[in-house]
């Protein structure tokens, strides 16, 4: 049984788990959106300061929480890549001292796929081969998770990522930051049916469209017409009846991807991660539409949607299972695709 301290700080929120397995013993995570909130989104050097000022904090209260001395821990992880570089290299580098002074293995997680991990906290005997949604602020992909490490993405946003979608639309609404959870709020008090919106489509060089892949900033562009037409004609903007509309129709877009990509490639399984895997109208869609169809469709509980250092733990314990450990000459990225996870660690001997 493996025990991981995992760090995560790729964004806005300082994280910080121990995980044994797949098993949680300990996660604290320390969110900076009242801070943010004044800009109307994440500032980067603003975020790589407050990580700073609160790493070596929930590092010790992940240790309090679980009951652990660091004897008991066998490996320290971090996330580091993608996200903003700043940020990334406040929770690599405690990692990192960490792994030394400890005389501890040192592995660097992908952001995303640690995403794809924290289904595994909820249901334990997962195992590949499934198709995984990632969905966040970020992000928005279908990944065929083939093994530990191994990953093909079928499909992907072309423009704006669902998350980012859903803050620009709150934004225009007048609503604040962060978009995803106001809106969901909202949607549950409009009528989803009330303003036709277009689901954006990806066109083919030789005619029809792409099944798999997605678009939001048409959407998005198109709710801003809507809301400046509404107020051309003098009436009130049902910001409820909108919000709900927009979010049916991302959640309707998502789910008709995910469902054919599940179907076409035989898999019957989906796991759902990332931020926008909380939202109420995607599950309710998802898993209409997997009963339907007769697939599986897991979604991670609420507190492992948003960034979080247990996800990032769950995938390292993996990983050094399967021999991977990374170098401590390791240094972040603010990009990279998940295809290239395995060039994170070394070879095994």
């Amino acid at each position: 049984m493996t025990t991981v301290l995992a760090i995560e700080t790729s964004c806005d929120e300082t994280a910080v788990a121990i995980v044994n397995n797949r098993k949680v013993c300990s996660s604290i995570v320390a969110s900076q959106i009242p801070v943010h909130q004044q800009y109307g989104g994440v500032v980067p050097e603003v975020a790589s300061r407050e990580h700073l000022e609160t790493i070596n904090v929930a590092i010790a209260q992940a240790l309090e929480q679980a009951q652990l001395d660091w004897e008991k821990i066998d490996a320290i992880a971090a996330t580091c890549a993608p996200g903003l570089v700043g940020a990334l290299l406040v929770g690599l580098t405690a990692a990192k001292t960490l792994a030394m002074v400890h005389n501890k293995p040192f592995l660097g997680v992908h952001h995303l796929e640690g995403h794809i991990y924290a289904t595994y906290l909820s249901e334990p005997s997962l195992n590949p081969p499934f198709l995984s949604l990632l969905v966040s602020g970020g992000h928005t992909s279908l990944i065929y998770v083939k093994d530990c490490g191994s990953y093909e993405t079928l499909g992907q946003t072309r423009d704006d990522a669902a998350g980012e979608a859903f803050d620009k639309v709150a934004r225009l609404l007048k609503l604040g930051y962060p978009g995803g959870p106001v809106i969901d709020k909202l949607a549950q008090q409009g009528n989803p049916q009330a303003f036709a919106l277009p689901e954006g489509k990806v066109s083919l060089p030789g005619g029809g469209f792409h099944r798999y892949d997605a678009s939001f900033s048409g959407l998005k562009t198109a709710v801003l017409r809507l809301v400046q037409q509404l107020e051309k004609d003098g009436g009130q903007v049902p910001v409820a009846d909108v919000a709900a509309s927009f979010q049916e129709t991302v959640a309707r877009s998502l789910t008709k991807r995910a469902i054919a990509c599940a179907l076409d490639y035989g898999l019957d399984t989906i796991a759902i991660g990332g931020g926008v895997a909380a939202n109420s109208g995607l599950r309710k869609n998802l898993q209409a539409a997997a009963v339907q169809h007769n697939l599986r469709v897991l979604f991670p509980p609420l507190k492992f949607c948003t960034d979080n250092a247990a996800m990032i733990g769950c995938a390292a314990a993996e990983h050094l299972s399967h021999g991977h450990t990374s170098p401590l000459t390791l240094g972040v990225e603010s990009r990279l695709a998940l295809t290239q996870v395995m060039k994170l660690y070394q070879p095994v001997e």
